[in-house]
């Protein structure tokens, strides 16, 4: 028994390096395999998390590079293709993140982070409300830092919006050289000139929306086409690309006019008018709404929703879709990446979501007693500077257990 024993493992130290080789080949392509699978089957920019470079950035001026982490090989390609425009993918990620996080800093969700690795966790792709959301902010936040990008002149593949300029002859002294047209419904973003009314002139330099559209389709989707299709259900797939069209046309639906006046002694004779990006708390706000209003729809990938699927009125272009309802955001969920509300504060005089009885989910809250040190009743000394008192207040601060 022991002469076989020795046998045994001398045979396995005879074929060490051939077993070796065995399984390091069957690892190589079982890892193919596996990543092949994932990239048929995730959602568009989701197997390699850009959203990083979002969190990341925030309080560091850092450039990002083509070959970071973060990015798919898709999206490389992109960057080494235009490298200038990724500082402004970088921003585009801030402003969702950032915007995220001031929206739901009441609820439950306060879409946090996880630390390690810097990213968003089941919330991504989960196909919740929180998905929807997410996507579409995100697709938001870089058209809008790449269409202020090219309208600062930061680009050299972009500038102005010189389709929004055209000739136009005066009527009653007031003309409008160029006319804008901007339709949200099924991704369109078309510009006609020649359009006259009374009071503008279209001429100034217009946010180029059209070009930040085109890219965020191309960096996310994929594609430089809107593809969405609003019939015959939804996949977790089909479901992202249509929450992050959703948040594309949110910057359309969300832009302003702005004008100056020329006349002589001040008069209005003429009006100088621009099309420009809306600051992006509008842009959340807007998307904010279109969250509390989303729609649940079915996976089209099993039979018994499809039929559902099929009596259900069509969704409209403009409204967040979701597959799955939410999980439970009260309780801490290490797996899931939720962080739960244990030691959050609370408001324990507000009706609202951050209400110490809602937030805390009825567990309850604990009361501390806060010092506040701050400077009060400040006066400008001649000269030169500003004397102010020390004030201390005591305040009660509830946070939940």
């Amino acid at each position: 028994m022991r002469g076989q024993d020795m046998e045994t493992r001398s045979c396995g130290v005879r074929n060490t390096w051939t077993l070796t080789r065995i399984t390091w080949t069957r690892i190589t392509w079982t890892r193919i395999l596996w990543t092949l699978l994932l990239a048929s089957v995730s959602p568009p920019g989701c197997t390699a998390s850009w959203v990083s470079l979002g969190v990341s950035s925030l309080g560091s001026p850092e450039r990002p590079s083509c070959s970071a982490p973060p990015l798919s090989p898709r999206q490389r390609d992109l960057c080494r293709k235009q490298p200038l425009l990724m500082p402004s993918v970088q921003e585009g990620a801030r402003l969702a993140v950032s915007e995220c996080q001031s929206q739901f800093r009441h609820e439950r969700w306060n879409c946090s982070v996880r630390k390690e690795p810097p990213e968003f966790g089941h919330e991504m792709t989960s196909g919740s409300k929180e998905t929807a959301f997410l996507q579409a902010v995100l697709a938001a936040g870089l058209v809008h830092a790449v269409t202020r990008a090219c309208s600062q002149g930061n680009m050299t593949e972009c500038g102005c919006d010189a389709r929004l300029r055209g000739g136009g002859a005066p009527q009653g002294g007031v003309s409008l050289q160029g006319g804008v047209s901007l339709q949200g419904g099924g991704g369109r973003v078309s510009t006609m000139g020649g359009v006259s009314a009374g009071g503008l002139a279209l001429g100034g330099c217009s946010d180029h929306i059209q070009y930040g559209i085109w890219f965020s389709r191309r960096f996310i989707d994929g594609t430089v086409r809107n593809t969405t299709s609003v019939r015959g259900g939804f996949t977790l797939s089909s479901a992202y690309m249509h929450n992050s069209e959703a948040g594309r046309q949110a910057i359309v639906r969300t832009m302003s006019t702005h004008c100056r006046c020329h006349g002589v002694s001040g008069s209005c004779a003429v009006k100088t008018c621009w099309k420009t990006v809306a600051p992006f708390e509008h842009v959340g706000v807007y998307l904010k709404e279109r969250y509390e209003r989303s729609v649940q729809v079915s996976d089209r990938s099993k039979k018994k929703s499809r039929r559902k699927e099929q009596r259900r009125p069509p969704v409209d272009a403009q409204q967040l879709v979701f597959i799955n309802k939410s999980p439970n955001y009260c309780l801490e969920d290490v797996r899931r990446g939720v962080a739960g509300t244990r030691g959050r504060r609370c408001n324990r005089t507000s009706s609202g979501s951050d209400s110490c009885v809602l937030l805390c989910c009825g567990r309850g809250y604990n009361t501390h007693l806060v010092r506040l040190v701050q400077r009060c009743e400040c006066k400008f000394v001649w000269c030169c500077y500003v004397h102010c008192h020390r004030c201390e207040s005591m305040n009660d601060m509830h946070t939940c257990k």
